[in-house]
């Protein structure tokens, strides 16, 4: 039985189920793997705060860098947080040879290439599952499951903050800001919510699974980003009486060595595992040319669900480097192409608040048909209060360029009382 020592960087809500997870279960990874991972430190700068776990103070540290040198460390765990002490340390940390296993989606999205290359540069290698969708072995899937695959289109509910305040409005009919509030007294929201609700932190996670997709580093500013603050309960309301629910959704087209990335809020069915995902949970569908669809759900965050991730990745790494086995590189040759988004058109919800005056309709529907943008239905409601009127336009498929330029027509439209709102619909199933 070979030991492998393993120090942690960052002693945070994830770090401490690591360390929990390693002291008490290293032995059945052991049986597992013929190979025990052993904590041998842990960085971070508060050492007095309860972390509910019972560590011996002698692995704690202040010194990251310390425990990146330590020579009896032989695998790093990476769980500081933001890109750049993160990146500093986990560069030292594959210059001197060393794996390196991380949660940080940001990181990898921002200097992906560059940290591989290092890591290639050594023969370390860079470990990742908890990057993306907290628990659920999305990476490992990609990577090893669907090796034999192309990869067509990958569809996930990435962000389980915004996939909680959908929930919470859709169930109890309430407004995003009050939503908003009662999600970060809960826990659920950081005080400034703008990575998650704005979806950056989605794009972090997408940028990743489209880079494992396509074979190719893909820019993080190729992705096109929207977020949830514009989604209303009329919204929501609508999308339920059409069959659909709105999520924020990453939408990953991939092809030979390009990508076409989108997240942004769209409308699933109802009636499919994807609309039914709710709460902090995650959820990923992948459609591959030999399995066809396979569909992933699970936890996205928390200590637990993570460091198991992490542990996994530990567990990994340490027998690779027991037996002397080479690590995979996700982030070889040039970055991708960007796939051209008209190959792929979607049909679009499209929301209007119009002065309620003869000829307004025709007037927008004039817009959108000079854009080659075909109508499906169109809903007006009897009753509303006040000069200005909802109206609902489902289109047929168009490119998202079309649509981007009909819309800068429609907020200028005289007579519109408040800028459109425009959702992609995914059928997930490829078909109208």
């Amino acid at each position: 039985m070979k030991d492998i020592g393993v120090g942690i960087l960052g002693f945070g809500t994830v770090g401490a189920g690591v360390a929990d997870l390693l002291l008490r279960g290293n032995g059945l990874l052991a049986t597992r793997t013929g190979v025990r991972p052993v904590l041998r430190a842990i960085a971070d700068v508060d050492l007095d705060r309860d972390r509910g776990v019972a560590v011996d103070r002698a692995l704690l540290t202040r010194d990251a860098a310390a425990v990146v040198d330590d020579p009896r460390v032989q695998v790093v765990v990476e769980l500081i947080g933001g890109t750049r002490i993160a990146r500093e340390l986990t560069l030292r940390a594959l210059a001197l040879g060393k794996p390196v296993v991380t949660a940080n989606k940001a990181l990898l999205a921002h200097h992906g290439p560059e940290i591989f290359a290092a890591a290639r540069a050594t023969g370390a290698g860079v470990y990742f599952e908890a990057s993306v969708a907290g628990g659920i072995p999305i990476i490992r899937a990609l990577r090893q499951g669907l090796g034999a695959n192309r990869i067509d289109r990958i569809y996930g509910i990435l962000n389980g903050t915004c996939n909680y305040i959908l929930t919470r409005m859709e169930e109890e009919n309430a407004p995003f800001d009050d939503v908003l509030r009662a999600a970060q007294a809960a826990g659920y929201a950081e005080a400034d919510p703008s990575l998650d609700v704005d979806g950056h932190d989605t794009a972090h996670k997408a940028a990743i699974l489209a880079t494992l997709a396509c074979g190719r580093p893909v820019p993080l500013e190729s992705v096109r980003v929207g977020g949830i603050r514009q989604v209303s309960n009329l919204d929501l309301e609508y999308a339920r009486e059409l069959g659909y629910r709105v999520k924020l959704l990453a939408v990953v087209h991939a092809g030979e060595g390009c990508a076409d990335v989108t997240v942004g809020p769209c409308l699933v069915p109802l009636n499919q595992l994807m609309g039914q995902v709710r709460d902090v949970f995650n959820a990923v569908l992948v459609k591959g040319d030999a399995v066809g669809d396979t569909f992933y759900h699970g936890r996205g965050a928390g200590r637990y669900p993570t460091a198991s991730a992490i542990v996994g990745d530990i567990a990994d790494a340490a027998l690779r480097l027991a037996v002397g086995a080479p690590h995979d590189d996700a982030y070889a040759g040039a970055p991708a192409a960007p796939r051209d988004a008209a190959a792929d058109p979607e049909r679009w919800y499209l929301r209007l608040t119009l002065t309620d005056r003869p000829g307004m309709l025709g007037r927008a529907a004039d817009i959108l048909g000079r854009h080659g943008i075909s109508i499906a239905s169109v809903v007006q409601r009897e009753g509303a209060a006040g000069p200005h009127v909802p109206v609902l336009f489902l289109t047929h498929r168009a490119a998202p360029a079309a649509m981007d330029a009909a819309l800068k027509d429609l907020a200028a439209l005289d007579g519109a009382g408040a800028a459109p709102v425009c959702f992609q619909i995914e059928d997930l199933n490829g078909k109208e």
